[in-house]
């Protein structure tokens, strides 16, 4: 049963007969053969078929959301028996907002210190990719916003929250001032995430507050992009202080205090509820507060 509830998953994700079954290393008739003896075990037909797959049927749509309470509960029982057995152990897929890359490789450092026999995966994706990531059951936890876009039923551990600063060459005109406030970078050539992500939406409120419309002359979904057009080009660009602090290393630029923004959005580690947590999952959280119980 539960390797069928996998291929409804599978299938439910990517749409396709043929890229399913490579995604769970077997052939297509295997997979139709599969899904189909699920279909007569719960008596109810779950996939529209014609000469390609043509989406889940209502019944398809109900049992698959209980095809991932159930392999979640399946991949929680195994995670329990191997910590029984080894300890704690195994690999972790955590999902994360593209300025919140350098907090999570502190988590996952502070983490692997204390235990070295868990292994991680880290995977850069907007804030809503982190949700489908969860839901699907593709990612274990996520870092990323806990307070401009609705969760869901997931649990939360504060982080940080973003303290934004202006990121210039030292040749700019900026480069003097201690402190930046919105308002200054009105016409200014900027260096920004594209609108997809929830960093540049909460940019975009924090400069609609002071009735200004960002001039973008770059836009990119990579915060190295965003700097490396900021050295070359000698553009301006807005990110969270520890991301532009550690990406501004080894070159001649500003890291300016912005001033003045009506948004202080808080980030932090979601993981979907469960009770109770796998061991593996249970430690991350806890590891999460305390760094930032000491950051505070």
């Amino acid at each position: 049963m539960i390797q069928r509830l996998e291929m409804l998953l599978a299938l439910a994700k990517t749409q396709h007969f043929g890229r399913a079954a490579e995604v769970l290393g077997m052939t297509q008739p295997s997979l139709s053969s599969g899904i189909k003896q699920l279909e007569d075990q719960l008596g109810v037909k779950l996939v529209q078929r014609g000469s390609r797959y043509g989406g889940l049927t209502p019944e398809g749509q109900r049992a698959l959301e209980w095809a991932r309470r159930i392999v979640a509960d399946s991949r929680q029982l195994r995670e329990e028996m191997r910590y029984s057995r080894e300890g704690l152990s195994g690999h972790l897929r955590l999902a994360v907002i593209p300025t919140a890359l350098t907090q999570a490789a502190r988590l996952v450092s502070r983490f692997s210190a204390a235990h070295p026999n868990v292994s991680f995966s880290i995977l850069s994706r907007s804030s809503i990719e982190i949700l489908q990531l969860l839901e699907n059951l593709d990612a274990d936890a996520g870092i990323t916003y806990l307070d401009n876009e609705p969760l869901g039923r997931m649990a939360s551990a504060g982080l940080y929250h973003e303290d934004y600063v202006v990121l210039c060459r030292g040749d700019h005109a900026l480069a003097p001032h201690t402190a930046v406030h919105w308002r200054d970078l009105k016409g200014l050539p900027l260096s920004l995430l594209t609108p997809d992500m929830q960093n540049r939406r909460i940019l975009n409120r924090n400069f609609a507050a002071y009735g200004l419309e960002p001039k973008t002359v770059v836009e990119s979904n990579s915060t190295i992009v965003l700097v490396s057009h900021v050295v070359e080009a000698g553009a301006v660009s807005v990110l969270p202080q520890s991301m532009a602090a550690f990406l501004a290393v080894g070159h001649d630029l500003r890291l300016i205090p912005l001033k003045g923004g009506v948004l202080r959005p808080e980030v932090g580690l979601i993981a979907p509820h469960q009770d109770p947590y796998t061991p593996v999952l249970r430690s991350l959280i806890r590891s999460a507060g305390e760094m930032a119980a000491a950051a505070s």
